[in-house]
């Protein structure tokens, strides 16, 4: 199942729109992000996990691919945790896709679940 955020980043002192598309499919349980994601991006993957279980949600462990477009560009920042979790938990069928395009998300969280702010979000 596919789900599409819509989130966004910093290039410089500009923010620009970012797409978190998620895919999850059946396969062997494998996570990957693509779209040029620097480090914290790609720690990610811990934090949405943990965040995900400790806020009561389970999902199967299946084949997961996160792509953050424009994949030119390069995506830092702790600000994907929020957008990719929801991207998660949209596509694994327990919350509803509905709603989530007319809205924008950017947010770290805490392997509790819960929401930390993000430095350099005024130009977003």
């Amino acid at each position: 199942m596919l789900s599409k955020i819509y989130s966004a980043g910093l290039l410089g002192i500009d923010g620009y729109l970012v797409d978190v598309e998620v895919d999850i499919s059946q396969g062997l349980a494998l996570w990957n992000t693509v779209g040029l994601p620097e480090s914290t991006v790609r720690e990610s993957r811990d934090r949405v996990i943990a965040a995900i279980k400790n806020s009561g949600y389970q999902f199967e462990k299946k084949r997961i691919t996160i792509n953050l477009a424009p994949a030119d560009v390069k995506k830092e920042g702790t600000a994907f945790d929020l957008p990719i979790a929801i991207g998660l938990l949209a596509s694994s069928e327990l919350i509803s896709r509905e709603p989530l395009t007319d809205y924008l998300f950017v947010g770290e969280l805490s392997l509790h679940g819960e929401i930390k702010p993000v430095h350099g979000a005024l130009p977003i």
